[in-house]
């Protein structure tokens, strides 16, 4: 874009939310939320699933009205959502078409001023200034070019005829996110972009955030992303007055400031109950001075004998009262995640693959050994094959050459990226009956059973509430749950951090390193690539 556009840009941009506040079914899910994005800005917001984020975004883009609080925002407005409802007659260029549409009208009414001008209709020279600003403003004419730039940098398809229905979800979101990228919108709002992307995409993605003349909401917990992306973050996560917290200094101010925010509430709670436990003593003592007809010594007057006891308990109770006004909530441990004891023979061979093909997905023969305690990483750009690997290990895709051989009574678990259509059932109801199918054919012990909130997966309100309630984010929790369940020897995760928050992949991360189950992971995750840099790797 060139300065003037850019300009204009940094100029018309602006996001403003005040004290914004919904609860769903009596349950509060924002709570006193305020932000301000302007030009150049890149708020970053975060938080454990389920609190609220996309709830958030859905709010700031005009989709859903919150119980109180203000939005206003002007400027062109992009927003992709983590879901995307498709109309099964709808093409990729019907798509685009859709995502440009505004793109469209400024053109056509810039055509419409342009001939206005040449028949020198009155009032034809402002609104042909007019249309040019709006026109130049999100370089209306390169659009389609961007477009095109962008679904080949994402890997996406680009034939306009093909039907959208014949696509995957990855493939789907990644063409959107293209026509995104393209328009030239003043404000975007982004809900987990990465989740799709491939090593080249994310690189992409990236760029074109950073030089991004507008403002940018990004729900996100891709931890590379964020560090690489935001100037701000906001925090949904519950603080000492409840309400979420904003932190400058990018991602990684967001970090130190979070550790910082939560040793002070943790200090001041501390504070608080060692001042509790000083007044009841001080109030104790005070009242047996009454009780027993204390008296201070002679000579240190009458009066001060009389009222002393009297006076410190009314001392006492005041600054009760006032700690009271003031209370410190307890803080609240987050979730910890506990991975169950997953147990695998000393060195036995759990499965082998051998020369493996599967004609349209992955046409190079690819061979797996896993013992007990193997870890492996399996690497590749979109389209690659990753997936079908997994499937061709689990059992769920059968190989069109080559042999895939179990270990007799090897339990293998896969948690695939997208999780199944959600249930009506409540999800402890879900996961009780995934274990009571186990223990009844014999594949689990009774007494190996864990509880669904045992794992540190989902808290207890949210275990309650049926699966159509909770958070894609904390659908992804119960599947990763279901997948434990079954103590699998061999744990199969295709892209295990979409979805997740940050501290759980952490948390998971750490726990897969030392478990005696075999490992194997497909990701683009650029900072579990990093943290899992030791293991060996599978490039496709």
């Amino acid at each position: 874009m060139s300065t003037d556009t850019v300009r204009r840009a940094r100029a018309r941009a602006h996001l403003n939310a005040t004290d914004l506040r919904l609860a769903r079914g009596g349950r509060p899910v924002l709570t006193g939320v305020d932000l301000t994005v302007s030009p150049g800005d890149r708020l970053g917001v975060v938080g454990e699933n389920g609190r609220g984020k996309s709830t958030l975004l859905q709010v700031l883009a005009g989709t859903l009205v919150p119980d109180s609080g203000s939005v206003h925002r002007a400027g062109t407005l992009g927003v992709a959502d983590q879901e995307m409802p498709i109309d099964d007659h709808r093409t990729v260029g019907g798509l685009i078409d859709v995502e440009l549409a505004q793109v469209r009208a400024v053109l056509r009414a810039f055509e419409a001023a342009t001939l206005a001008l040449a028949e020198d209709r009155p009032g034809a020279d402002q609104a042909y200034a007019d249309a040019l600003a709006d026109a130049e403003a999100i370089d209306a004419w390169d659009a389609d070019r961007r477009v095109d730039v962008s679904l080949a940098a994402l890997d996406a398809v680009h034939d306009r005829a093909r039907p959208l229905a014949e696509l995957s979800v990855g493939q789907r979101y990644r063409i959107r996110l293209a026509c995104l990228l393209g328009a030239g919108h003043d404000l975007l709002l982004l809900d987990e972009p990465t989740n799709h992307l491939d090593a080249a995409g994310l690189d992409h993605l990236t760029a074109r955030l950073r030089e991004h003349p507008g403002g940018v909401v990004l729900v996100s917990h891709d931890r590379a992303l964020l560090d690489d992306v935001v100037t701000t973050v906001l925090d949904l996560d519950p603080t000492s007055d409840g309400r979420p917290r904003t932190y400058g200094g990018g991602y990684a101010g967001y970090r130190e400031g979070r550790r910082a925010e939560r040793e002070r509430w943790e200090s001041e709670y501390r504070d608080q109950q060692s001042e509790r436990e000083r007044l009841a003593q001080d109030l104790s003592a005070a009242q047996n001075r009454l009780s027993t007809g204390w008296r201070p010594e002679k000579g240190t007057g009458k009066h001060t004998r009389a009222t002393r006891a009297p006076a410190l308990v009314r001392a006492v109770h005041r600054r009760r009262e006032e700690l009271e006004a003031h209370v410190v909530d307890v803080p609240k441990p987050p979730l910890r995640f506990q991975l169950p004891r997953l147990e695998a023979p000393q060195g036995a061979t759990l499965l082998r693959a051998d020369e493996v093909t599967v004609h349209g997905r992955f046409a190079s023969p690819q061979s797996v050994l896993l013992r007990s305690g193997d870890r492996l990483v399996v690497t590749g750009p979109n389209g690659s094959g990753k997936s079908s690997v997994l499937s061709v290990l689990a059992g769920t895709l059968a190989p069109d050459s080559g042999v895939v051989q179990r270990k007799r009574g090897a339990r293998v678990g896969l948690l695939a990226q997208e999780s199944p259509p959600p249930s009506r059932r409540r999800a402890f109801e879900v996961y009780d009956a995934v274990v009571g199918r186990l223990v009844s054919s014999g594949a689990l012990d009774e007494a190996d059973c864990v509880g669904l909130t045992q794992l540190g997966l989902l808290p207890s309100g949210a275990a309650h509430r049926p699966v159509t309630e909770l958070s894609i984010g904390q659908q992804r929790r119960l599947d990763l749950a279901v997948l434990l369940a079954a103590r699998p020897q061999v744990v199969l995760l295709d892209e295990p951090t979409n979805h997740l928050s940050m501290a759980l992949v952490e948390e998971l991360t750490e726990a897969l390193a030392t478990t005696g189950a075999a490992v194997v992971l497909a990701t683009h995750d650029r900072q579990l690539l990093r943290d899992t840099a030791d293991w060996p790797r599978l490039r496709l």
